[in-house]
């Protein structure tokens, strides 16, 4: 699924207005120190997808910074809603953020007082054709050199930036990432594999961010008996994976024909991979026609 730049009106503390117009202070904690957290909701027809799911982690997110939910659930559909009705279109996202807010000077405390800074807005978005997916990913195994709070979702993704770097430099679309002997995740995705007939990913940990699209994978997986596990995956695992998928809100689900200059399997999407793909469409368009 591509991202289109068209953005008009978005949210911000309360106010809705053109993008042009909204901006913070200098003195906002998201810009000093990347102390914010964000999710990214998918949104097919007029429904979000996994809203409970997107919510929830968003809590838990915050809960681990130590910052309070600026909003009941409720007041979050309502303004998605006004947001969305701002913003028509088919396929698209909201992108939420939450920063610690405005302070008056630089100063690494925490002050409860202060009230955060919530920013929303909408992405228009193109669902990548299953032709073009086929076409797969070509990515490279990298070390893993992030903090051991990767479970947050933290608006400061410079890590992610540096990984991602790395795979531009190798002159392929994404890198996986490797710590201690094993895959965790992607730059901004979850890791699948296939071998003998049985899909593994990672398990949930602070070293992986606890993804979405992930765990609707491994849903669906078991509603259409298709076999999988949960565990750790071994670089060796990965190397000699029949099938390699990388999985999120906004490329959904990927096959990965390349690692590291070598071709995955026979360089063609899986069998596995066709019959899950085939599976997520149905229930992407279910979601669009509820």
């Amino acid at each position: 699924m591509d991202m289109k730049t068209s953005i008009n009106t978005v949210y911000l503390n309360g106010d809705y207005l053109p993008i042009e117009k909204a901006s913070v202070s200098v003195m906002d904690r998201g810009f000093l120190f990347g102390d914010g957290v964000y999710e990214v909701i998918p949104v097919f027809g007029r429904n979000l997808l996994r809203i409970n799911e997107h919510l929830q982690r968003l809590r838990n997110s915050l809960q681990l910074v130590s910052m309070p939910m600026p909003m009941s659930d409720l007041s979050w559909l309502a303004m998605f809603e006004v947001l969305l009705g701002k913003n028509p279109g088919e396929d698209r996202a909201i992108y939420l953020q939450i920063t610690r807010g405005v302070y008056p000077k630089r100063d690494l405390t925490i002050k409860p007082e202060v009230a955060p800074t919530v920013f929303a807005m909408v992405l228009q978005t193109s669902p990548a054709p299953v032709e073009v997916l086929e076409k797969g990913l070509r990515t490279v195994t990298v070390d893993d050199f992030r903090w051991h709070a990767c479970n947050i979702k933290s608006t400061s993704l410079i890590a992610n930036v540096m990984l991602r770097q790395q795979a531009s430099e190798a002159d392929v679309i994404d890198a996986i990432l490797v710590r201690d002997g094993n895959v965790t995740e992607g730059t901004a995705s979850n890791v699948f594999i296939v071998k003998g007939g049985v899909i593994a990913t990672p398990p949930k940990s602070q070293y992986l961010l606890p993804g979405i699209t992930r765990d609707l994978a491994l849903e669906l997986a078991e509603k259409n008996s298709l076999p999988f596990e949960v565990k750790n995956i071994s670089v060796q695992e990965l190397e000699s994976a029949d099938e390699i998928w990388l999985t999120g809100s906004i490329r959904e689900i990927a096959p990965v024909l390349e690692l590291n200059g070598q071709t995955v399997a026979d360089g063609k999407p899986g069998a596995l991979w066709r019959t899950m793909i085939a599976t997520y469409l149905r229930y992407k368009q279910e979601l669009r026609n509820a």
